[in-house]
């Protein structure tokens, strides 16, 4: 597999599967987000306060959830629990979208907090597949800012170390410390435009695309 497609929360549903089905056909791995279930126990947790493993383990079986409805969704799309079923999944022209928890269940690489989301579980699956990651988003990329706030400003190419000051943006706290850990790029982009999605993983009109690469090579 050549890319992940790391797919927000925040584009389920229906951007997510409008995303998920122009991917279909390409040499891709898809990880859905744990969306508002996720941040729903976020909530919980801060009124009432579990251990840091279990709001991890639970986290993760959010993104299972979200990416079992969203292959539901998309024809020729199909969850899997393995790269090796990935594989064929891809082989027979289909989109694999992965539920990550058995896989992640005994990967002890990432800290069990909050400062880890589905970005650097994405990451870090990029990393043993030796592929490219695309966080698809519902905002272009960074900002010096969060983007609704007056006077933010659109960064088209960071790096991950400078990334490390920026705290919790359009991605989680941690994705840059990995990206500088793996040696490894991530561009992040809106995924309500399929097209932009696309022309990074076709490297086509690339220049004419909006996106942010965060660099760590």
């Amino acid at each position: 597999m050549k890319w992940v497609i790391k797919v927000g929360g925040s584009l389920f549903p229906d951007y997510a599967v409008k995303l998920c089905k122009n991917l279909v056909g390409k040499n891709v791995i898809v990880i859905c987000g744990g969306g508002i279930l996720a941040n729903l126990l976020r909530e919980y947790d801060k009124k009432i306060g579990f251990s840091n493993t279990i709001t991890h383990k639970s986290a993760i079986l959010c993104m299972d959830i979200l990416g079992l409805l969203l292959a539901d969704k998309v024809a020729d799309a199909e969850a899997v629990y393995s790269f090796n079923l990935a594989q064929k999944v891809l082989d027979a022209g289909k989109l694999p979208i992965l539920i990550p928890s058995k896989f992640m269940e005994n990967q002890n690489s990432l800290e069990h907090s909050w400062r880890v989301t589905s970005d650097s579980i994405s990451l870090y699956i990029a990393h043993q597949l030796k592929a490219k990651l695309l966080i698809a988003t519902d905002v272009d990329g960074i900002y010096t800012q969060q983007p609704s706030q007056d006077g933010a400003e659109f960064i088209k190419h960071i790096e991950a170390k400078k990334l490390l000051d920026f705290g919790e943006t359009s991605v989680d706290e941690v994705l840059g410390e990995l990206l500088i850990r793996y040696k490894l790029n991530c561009y992040v982009i809106n995924g309500k435009y399929p097209e932009r999605v696309i022309s990074i993983i076709d490297a086509n009109n690339i220049k004419k695309t909006k996106y942010t690469l965060i660099g760590g090579i």
